[in-house]
């Protein structure tokens, strides 16, 4: 615990997200006086307009393909249609209901909380709503917010966060983004019957993921039937009646009744009044902070989104559970940003945990395994858009796992698994020790005996 000082709290918290609020509540839970104030909904774009509904609504759309899949097991269901309405009011009342259990939790430990926004009025001082308050320590968790490019007629598209308002589907969307988002919504809005265009500047999408993955995934996905449109991008949004008319810079053009934006986000930092306070920005409007995450003023910090590191909600709220313990709980430590499972939500879905291939060749020798096959269920139902890719990353000196990757489905429930493997550094032998289970697609993780490829071989030459 810090000592005695004339300040409000002890700890003031920016922003009620995950991280926030997993901030707050174990300071609390240590012993600190502490405020935190939400201006826009508890649980910040995860729970309200990120991961959860989007789950939600991924999983709505799979329902909708386990139905086409039935008839070759024998399931006659009729024709399958879906009720947009019906799945709206039951999303908002599971968000809603997540929503409130933040708020309460943060009530039940003691944490003093503000429904509005705050900014800065000075080093230790927050205008926080018509209050003025002081806090010996502030923690800025304030996330991010999608970008809206700054082309002609981008006011005619829509953000991310638009989705989870829209109160009808559209029957022709153009989704622009290669990244996760743009890639989970796209396949999303398709698989509950949209026709759906998705353009992405680069040739792969998913920039930053495993190559060989990324250009199973766009198979994948071109062979689900939506219509890819890669090395895209807009430069003029025209309306004609109700219908968007978006000009590429190719000079093709694609008609739609609804155009989202699915191309990144920033820190949310406007507003904040960090002048007022010191604190200084990178290029981006990410907030600059060292290892401890101390910005340059010491006593003010920044985790999750709004730092630009690695934007995952479970690494923000492992951050701001690090970071309570570090100053009020006598135990300092980190959260590593090291080997941080991801995954993408799309049908089926990809995940990773580790290094890719192409960056494991750059620090030396590695053996690559790979197996692809056709998940059981779809030697019945011939689909040909449901392959499975599994992928291990080796060192080819000591045998340690570097990386695993897979698409195909459950990937991000197996690939939970396997990153326990990878965090702690075992080795390819021990994952052949391990006895598989029979028949499961996981189980090949276990039984990939011979390499594939070996690489890095000119790394390890030119060090």
């Amino acid at each position: 615990m810090s000592a005695p000082h004339p300040h409000d709290f002890d700890l003031f918290v920016i922003g009620g997200g995950s991280a926030g609020v997993r901030l707050a509540r174990i300071a609390a839970g240590h012993g600190a006086k502490v405020g935190i104030a939400e201006g826009r909904f508890w649980g910040g774009t995860c729970v309200n307009v990120g991961c959860v509904p989007k789950k939600l609504m991924v999983q709505a759309a799979e329902y909708g393909e386990w139905a086409k899949d039935a008839a070759a097991f024998g399931w006659h269901l009729g024709e399958a249609t879906h009720d947009w309405p019906t799945l709206v009011r039951a999303r908002d009342m599971e968000v809603a209901r997540l929503s409130g259990i933040y708020g309460r939790m943060l009530g039940g430990v003691g944490v003093q909380t503000f429904e509005c926004y705050a900014h800065f009025t000075g080093p230790h001082e927050l205008k926080v709503g018509d209050r003025t308050v002081t806090a010996n320590r502030i923690v800025i968790a304030v996330g991010g917010s999608p970008i809206r490019p700054d082309i002609p007629g981008a006011e005619h598209a829509l953000i991310s966060d638009d989705l989870f308002t829209l109160q009808e589907r559209p029957r022709r969307v153009l989704m622009i983004g290669g990244g996760y988002i743009g890639l989970e919504f796209a396949n999303m809005l398709h698989n509950l019957g949209s026709e759906v265009t998705l353009a992405y500047r680069q040739q792969l999408p998913l920039r930053g993921f495993d190559h060989e993955l990324r250009e199973v995934a766009a198979e994948s996905l071109a062979a689900s039937g939506l219509t890819i449109l890669p090395g895209e991008s807009p430069v003029e949004i025209t309306l004609s009646g109700e219908t968007r008319i978006v000009r590429m810079a190719s000079g093709k053009v694609v008609e739609a009744d609804a155009v989202f934006f699915a191309t990144g986000r920033k820190p949310a930092t406007k507003g904040l009044g960090l002048d007022a306070a010191g604190v200084n920005c990178r290029e981006g409007a990410a907030i600059a902070v060292d290892d401890d995450h101390a910005t340059n003023v010491p006593h003010i910090y920044a985790i999750g989104d709004v730092t630009d590191r690695v934007n995952l909600t479970p690494m923000a709220i492992a951050v701001g559970h690090a970071l309570a313990d570090t100053l009020f709980g006598s135990r300092p430590r980190h959260a590593s940003y090291e080997n941080v499972p991801k995954a993408v939500f799309i049908s089926p879905p990809m995940a990773s945990v580790g290094l890719t291939e192409e960056e494991a060749a750059l620090r030396g020798p590695v053996e690559i395994y790979t197996s692809r096959f056709t998940p059981m269920r779809h030697t019945i139902t011939r689909r040909t858009d449901r392959k499975t890719l599994m992928k291990l990353v080796v060192e080819a000196e000591t045998g340690c796992l570097l990386g695993a990757h897979m698409l195909g489905e459950e990937a991000p429930e197996i690939m939970q698994g396997i990153a326990v493997a990878v965090v702690n550094r075992l080795t390819k032998a021990q994952l052949d020790a391990t006895i598989g289970i029979h028949p499961t697609a996981a189980e090949e993780f276990v039984t990939m005996r011979v390499a594939t490829r070996r690489v890095g071989e000119g790394a390890a030459k030119a060090a």
